[in-house]
């Protein structure tokens, strides 16, 4: 029960003041945590045995995508005895090697790239609106999280998710807004832009 002080709080039988309780308890919008806002896909999950004293011992790994849809993504790897210990590892790696990059529109890339890694290679392709994601099962995860909407990509020399998701992170550290391009070569945003409507009107 609270009693009246001189100063006119509320102070409960404890001792403490009303005043001050439940202060920063209550959280906004912007207080909340970027991890809900996050899409994280697993790609891949293997099964390791190593031998050692007395038989085989078993572990497993796991591939994990993660990105928040508007051109932030990122991988990881975990390894653990169970499963959900090697998903949770392999989603907190992917969170701390989140990268951005920029999006065409918000929806494709801004030019056509490649990558590789490994024997794994990877051309990425940007696309008009109504295209779709046209990619293999790794590399679908890569742009569904990362926000991407219309895109065309193939995989050349390799089945393995590993290598292939590798790949089309390799790719698209490379890809370079208008913006960026026209830094680089000390020109104006617009001429890169009517030279790429240009080639395509070109084409």
């Amino acid at each position: 029960m609270a009693e009246q002080t001189p100063r006119g709080t509320s102070r409960n039988k404890s001792g403490s003041e009303g005043r001050g309780r439940g202060r920063g308890r209550e959280r906004g919008p912007r207080d909340r945590d970027e991890d809900d806002e996050l899409i994280d896909k697993l790609v891949h999950i293997n099964r390791v045995s190593k031998v050692i004293k007395g038989g085989r011992r078993f572990s497993f790994g796991a591939l994990v995508v993660v990105g928040d849809g508007r051109g932030r993504v990122g991988y990881g790897m975990g390894k653990a005895r169970e499963v959900p210990e090697a998903i949770r590892k392999a989603t907190d790696k992917a969170k701390r090697n989140m990268i951005r990059i920029p999006l065409r529109e918000g929806r494709t890339l801004h030019h056509d790239i490649r990558g590789r890694f490994g024997a794994g290679r990877v051309f990425l392709r940007a696309a008009p609106p109504g295209t779709g994601i046209i990619a293999g099962g790794p590399m679908r995860a890569v742009f569904e999280t990362m926000g991407v909407q219309d895109v065309v990509a193939k995989s050349i020399g390799t089945a393995n998710p590993h290598n292939m998701v590798k790949a089309t992170f390799e790719a698209l550290r490379n890809c370079v807004s208008p913006r960026g391009v026209a830094a680089r070569r000390g020109k104006k945003i617009g001429e890169i832009v009517s030279r790429r409507s240009d080639q395509s009107a070109a084409s």
